[in-house]
């Protein structure tokens, strides 16, 4: 089953209560506390939606991401913005987005970045140990010396929740979708299988099929903090739920802020 190719076309329509400002400001918050960047690698950047509004504020964005077809949709979105007035929030220069078909095991670019974002729950799509360490070490050597890598995963209690609260339904007039979750609670895994109806264009009444799946693993909070570790982070911060605050049992998705060591 192909991920995220025919749901790109949709992918924005779907997800427009996604909670992108809150993860923004959360950005923002890291970079108050620990010193503004100039250049970004949002990291797992889909369509483009904390991309775009950071290259709107003047940064030097690099949007990585495997699919192909998210990142056709991240373009466009991008070419659409006027650029008259855009300048950097640390300076004068114009932002600026350069887009990127790498996997984030083993992503690379060819100058030291400021600040790594991976938001959205981008690293639970890595589902063996081994790709999540592959991933820490790619960052690091991506980072400049004093350079920050923010992430957010979400809890093993959440992956565990789709199991129990599937199945999501969604009946709108011109799109459908049926959206089951098959958990296996050993692996702290979830399978995500989704059944699309989309209305054609041209008003014939139609309706396009199509299917998507997705595989989401979850790792305890501790062993990622060791991971960071082995790849030669400093862990600055642990929190949840777009606060500063310490997770809990309670605590849907899980923040960490770490920085390559000057």
């Amino acid at each position: 089953m192909r991920s995220y190719r025919e749901f790109a076309s949709v992918y924005d329509r779907l997800m427009e209560d996604m909670p992108y400002p809150e993860w923004l400001s959360f950005a923002r918050g890291c970079w108050e506390r620990y010193g503004m960047p100039e250049t970004v690698v949002d990291l797992g950047c889909g369509t483009g939606n904390i991309a775009i509004p950071l290259a709107k504020s003047g940064f030097r964005i690099f949007g990585i991401d495997l699919s192909a077809d998210m990142l056709s949709v991240a373009r466009a979105k991008w070419e659409s913005v006027p650029r008259r007035g855009v300048t950097r929030a640390t300076g004068s220069e114009e932002g600026s987005i350069r887009w990127l078909q790498q996997d984030m095991r083993d992503w690379e670019i060819p100058e030291p970045i400021d600040c790594v974002l991976s938001f959205c729950d981008s690293l639970n799509y890595l589902t063996e140990p081994e790709d999540v360490t592959a991933a820490f070490k790619h960052t690091y050597a991506g980072l400049r010396p004093g350079g920050l890598f923010v992430f957010d995963v979400h809890a093993p209690s959440q992956l565990a929740r789709y199991g129990e609260e599937q199945p999501f339904v969604l009946d709108d007039k011109d799109i459908a979708y049926l959206w089951t979750c098959d958990y296996d609670a050993e692996r702290r895994e979830v399978e995500h299988e989704l059944t699309f109806f989309v209305r054609e264009d041209g008003g014939s009444g139609l309706y396009r099929r199509f299917e998507e799946g997705h595989v989401q693993r979850a790792y305890e909070p501790d062993w990622l903090a060791d991971q960071l570790s082995e790849a030669g982070f400093e862990l600055l911060d642990r929190c949840a739920d777009f606060s500063w605050h310490a997770p809990t049992a309670a605590s849907e998705r899980l923040f960490f802020v770490a920085r390559r060591p000057a």
